[in-house]
């Protein structure tokens, strides 16, 4: 009762005040059998005796003579947790790979990271110095959310995962595949009225906390270090900076590139519309270079940053990480100004009247008052409305972009979606909705051809997945508070619940049936034996068949042990039995009771013993060992 007692409240329950005073009612705390009164008592009983994520850190940086507090946790030590999570052991992927759709190797497919070209690429310049080591693509994401509606209250939470794990678990949020990295500050910086100076100091202020947070990196990406994955086997791992995620804001301010420019490419503003204008890729040493003098950094449209906080990442290039976004770029970016346009062609009544005149059909959700008077559209209202929206060439660049596996032919069929679009688009201009088509977003879609070939399909760095964690890790945090010093409480409050979810895998994990312990450790006939006293270790584990990345397949172990039956002495063989262990187990209370008899109170631990023949009364005369073998009983 302890125990789900305490998950509920830390996971579905009240908040603390409330949860002590339901405990203060008299008798309520006895009847339950409880070993705490209160929360602060609850409390204590996590942090002493409950594993969990590493714990966070809170720092002050000091930008503009002010200081500022930034929580994080070890970049580090969060790598290592999701690397070694049991939960991953049988999915990791530790190496990239070319996948073909033919013998002769002409069509590509790209799907998880480890079929892009960016993990051979880095793996091809760690092994020129450290061969024979493992790459941990690192992504980070970061979005600014907003927790209350009317205080303006804001939150920047970083989030972390690694490419290792593939998209189908890091997708869904109770795999838990991404750990909230820090909280970064969201001053206003009041006391600054110069405007320039304000925008360069809360742009130094963002990368002095983001290098903090990353620093760790910069060693363990160059020199690498020996990490455990989930099934106890070390490797040398090399984690490197890989993808950001983030909405254009996050992508300028990353970048340091300024406001209405790519923040990837070179393309001046003015030909953003464009679909002939020849770009490349921002050279990254070029950008260093002009970040050392403020003049030159205006001429290249490079905001003056002291230190980027990827200027010393092993292998890191700003312009080529930061990836797609199909939810703010295109179904809150290009279909939202979509949409805004067709209102304005063909007139909000006739839109309105035809959402109302669609008949009722599956998949598809119906907007009975119609679309142009909704206010603070989602993303998912977005992708509703695009179910009807017929826009030939958008849409059919909208639906291939999300892909979950992509070829050298579907890439083809993005290209030339996007070109139907560039196409007609000056049909826009011509009845006068807009002026130009000069912005970021539109241009964005260019470069998600060559993003799929580096970082396989998109639905490997989409913020959509991420979008959720704000609701556990930012907002019921902070409404968890009494928001005075917020982020002591939200971390405190976010590492109990961290820690309840731990055990609770733990306990989810341990939990065997006895089907189980039939079909899959042998362990057919249970019979009551005497407790004895654990003098040694015995391990105890069954086949697992190999992952569809590799053959890492590992035959079934279950060990031999000598059991002292209590008069076993310290030399010789005489009171001792020699068993194959089978099992180890643990009985509920209402098992324990139709196995044991009632007057002999069993041990925690249990284990399922194959009995071997006793030893003979003399050893072997030629080699001077105890021949025995298992023992059979009724011809088993």
């Amino acid at each position: 009762m302890d125990w789900e007692i305490a998950q509920w409240a830390k996971l579905r329950g009240p908040t603390s005040t409330a949860f002590s005073d339901l405990l203060s009612i008299g008798g309520v705390s006895e009847c339950l059998n409880l070993s705490y009164k209160n929360s602060r008592e609850l409390n204590s009983i996590i942090n002493k005796q409950l594993p969990g994520h590493p714990k966070f850190r809170r720092e002050q940086i000091i930008v503009v003579g002010e200081p500022f507090d930034i929580y994080y946790r070890d970049v580090m030590e969060c790598i290592k947790e999701l690397y070694g999570d049991p939960d991953f052991a049988d999915y990791l992927v530790f190496a990239p790979e070319r996948h073909y759709t033919d013998d002769d190797k002409t069509v590509r497919l790209y799907s998880n990271m480890h079929t892009g070209t960016w993990w051979w690429n880095s793996l091809k310049k760690l092994d020129e110095q450290r061969p024979g080591a493992i790459v941990i693509p690192v992504v980070i994401s970061t979005d600014k959310t907003q927790v209350m509606m009317f205080r303006n209250k804001t939150m920047y939470p970083v989030y972390l995962t690694i490419g290792n794990i593939p998209k189908e678990i890091h997708h869904k949020p109770s795999w838990h595949a991404h750990v909230l990295l820090a909280y970064l500050p969201t001053t206003c910086l009041e006391h600054i009225t110069n405007k320039a100076l304000h925008c360069r100091s809360a742009a130094n202020l963002y990368h002095a906390c983001m290098a903090r947070v990353l620093l760790p990196l910069e060693n363990a990406g160059l020199d690498g270090l020996a990490m455990c994955s989930g099934d106890g086997i070390s490797h040398h791992c090399h984690p490197l900076f890989a993808c950001f995620v983030g909405d254009y804001p996050e992508q300028v301010l990353a970048s340091t590139v300024n406001t209405t420019e790519c923040p990837k490419c070179d393309i001046p503003p003015n030909e953003l519309e464009s679909s002939t204008v020849a770009f490349e890729i921002r050279d990254l040493d070029n950008v260093l270079d002009a970040l050392a003098t403020i003049d030159v950094c205006r001429n290249a449209g490079i905001k003056p940053i002291i230190h980027p906080f990827w200027e010393r990442l092993p292998y890191a290039n700003i312009f080529q990480a930061i990836t797609p976004n199909i939810l703010h770029q295109l179904y809150q970016g290009l279909v939202k100004h979509l949409l805004s346009w067709l209102m304005e062609a063909c007139g909000p009544t006739e839109i309105d009247a035809r959402c109302q005149r669609l008949p009722p059909n599956h998949h598809i959700h119906l907007f009975m008052k119609g679309i142009t008077g909704l206010s603070c559209v989602s993303g998912a209202k977005h992708a509703q409305i695009c179910c009807f929206i017929l826009i030939h060439g958008l849409l059919d660049f909208l639906y291939l972009a999300q892909y979950p596996c992509h070829s050298s032919e579907t890439l083809s069929l993005l290209d030339e979606a996007l070109a139907l679009f560039h196409d007609n688009k000056q049909i826009f201009v011509d009845l006068g909705i807009r002026n130009h088509l000069n912005f970021p977003k539109l241009h964005a879609t260019h470069h998600y051809i060559s993003m799929i070939r580096l970082y396989g399909t998109t639905d490997n760095y989409n913020m959509e997945y991420t979008k959720c964690l704000h609701i556990d890790l930012a907002k019921d945090a902070y409404h968890m508070t009494n928001h005075k010093d917020e982020f002591a409480q939200m971390t405190q409050w976010l590492e109990h619940k961290e820690k309840i979810i731990c055990h609770k895998k733990f306990i989810c994990a341990r939990a065997v049936s006895f089907q189980c312990l039939i079909s899959d450790y042998g362990a057919t006939y249970f019979r009551h034996g005497d407790p004895l006293v654990t003098v040694d270790s015995v391990h105890v584990k069954p086949h697992r068949t190999g992952t569809h990345q590799q053959n890492d397949a590992l035959l079934a172990r279950f060990d031999t042990a000598l059991i002292n039956d209590s008069t076993g002495q310290s030399v010789g063989v005489e009171g001792y039995h020699v068993g194959q262990i089978c099992a180890i187990f643990s009985l509920r209370e209402r098992h324990a009771q139709s196995l044991f008899p009632p007057t002999n109170q069993p041990p925690k631990h249990l284990a399922y013993v194959e009995w071997f023949t006793l030893f003979p009364s003399t050893s072997d005369s030629r080699h001077g060992m105890y021949k025995i073998m298992h023992f059979v009983h009724s011809g088993e």
